[in-house]
């Protein structure tokens, strides 16, 4: 049978466009901000970077999925976040964990299993949580958080305001039915929810060419008339001029969808690239992506439009590589939790 596959992205998914390579275009933004996402950028990936030399040191244990390569969407997505939103992540959301304004120590403590992190030690890396940020978890289950961030947007037009929900989440979860049935309730009620398509073109180890007709998610937002937006997810300033414009009408009661287009430098779980699986996931391909880095590419913005200087961001990394390195060493002196917690964590109290 004739395999049929229609790419409606464009050079969007072509890693060697040269359109999606060079510096942000910072239009619109002040120099002090700018240096606020890239260093929220930055802890990201040192946070991940951290995590993944201690699953190869046989520190960390339980299953990490790394978001190395996609920090600019939930940093953007941050920007017009307030802390009365309601935010739920999936398997691979340090990012959406850390840029929500979650405590590196306790991300860190937790994906090593001590009782300081912000699960208490009983989650990993896959079950996070920080109210106190808005953050109300994240799940292993593919889409398995998307209906509860709808039925969170329902609380918040209830509870009056305009605080709204947000549902991040991959291209692999468009195939569950349970999205669908989401879009079509928040588009039928008219919820406050922001949904967050991290399309980095695999479901696990399957190029979505294999998987799907199309490559653009957001067709199925389309079809249940909810407004939707397809945005460069490597160029931060991008991610967050379209997430402004989204929130700010889910904010009046209408869910809208963005589609942020990205690649995962690492594999599905684990630190390793995976290059020997996947269609598409080639040296080549990688190399291509990793030309499309979105730290280098704020970086590259900041110096050419003299609101930073190389020094100055030399600077600036040197600041948060302290910062992991302080929390990675208090995380490793960090507690066990007692195994008298057990009982309680799997049994509710009389």
């Amino acid at each position: 049978m004739k395999q049929r596959h229609l790419s409606e992205l464009g050079d969007l998914v072509q890693p060697e466009a040269a359109a999606y390579t060079g510096p942000c275009d910072v239009k619109g933004f002040q120099g002090a901000e700018l240096q606020q996402l890239l260093r929220m950028m930055l802890l990201i990936r040192c946070v991940e970077e951290q995590i993944a030399q201690w699953i190869e040191q046989g520190r960390a244990r339980c299953p990490c999925h790394l978001g190395i390569g996609q920090e600019a969407i939930a940093t953007g997505i941050a920007r017009s976040l307030r802390r009365d939103d309601r935010l739920f992540g999936n398997h691979r959301s340090h990012g959406h964990y850390l840029a929500a304004g979650g405590d590196p120590y306790a991300l860190l403590a937790e994906v090593l299993g001590r009782a300081a992190g912000c699960s208490a030690g009983m989650g990993g890396s896959m079950h996070l949580y920080s109210a106190a940020h808005g953050f109300y978890g994240s799940v292993p289950i593919v889409a398995g958080t998307i209906p509860i961030a709808v039925g969170a947007a329902l609380a918040a037009r209830m509870d009056g305001g305009n605080s709204v929900a947000v549902a991040f989440f991959g291209d692999g979860a468009s195939e569950e039915g349970v999205m669908h049935e989401s879009l079509n309730l928040a588009s039928s009620y008219q919820l406050p929810v922001v949904f967050v398509c991290e399309n980095n073109q695999y479901s696990s180890h399957l190029d979505i060419t294999l998987r799907q007709p199309s490559d653009r998610v957001s067709r199925y937002a389309d079809a249940h008339r909810v407004r939707a937006a397809v945005v460069d997810g490597n160029d931060v300033c991008a991610v967050a001029r379209v997430a402004a414009e989204l929130i700010a009408a889910a904010r009046g009661c209408e869910p809208v969808f963005l589609e942020a287009i990205t690649y995962r430098w690492r594999g599905h779980v684990g630190p390793r690239e995976d290059l020997d699986v996947g269609v598409r996931r080639s040296m080549e391909s990688l190399a291509a992506w990793k030309r499309r880095d979105p730290v280098r590419r704020l970086e590259e913005a900041l110096v050419a439009n003299a609101l930073a200087t190389h020094e100055q961001l030399c600077l600036l990394t040197g600041e948060v590589r302290a910062q992991l390195e302080e929390a990675a060493a208090r995380a490793l002196e960090a507690p066990w939790p007692p195994q008298e917690n057990l009982p309680g964590f799997v049994y509710a109290s009389s």
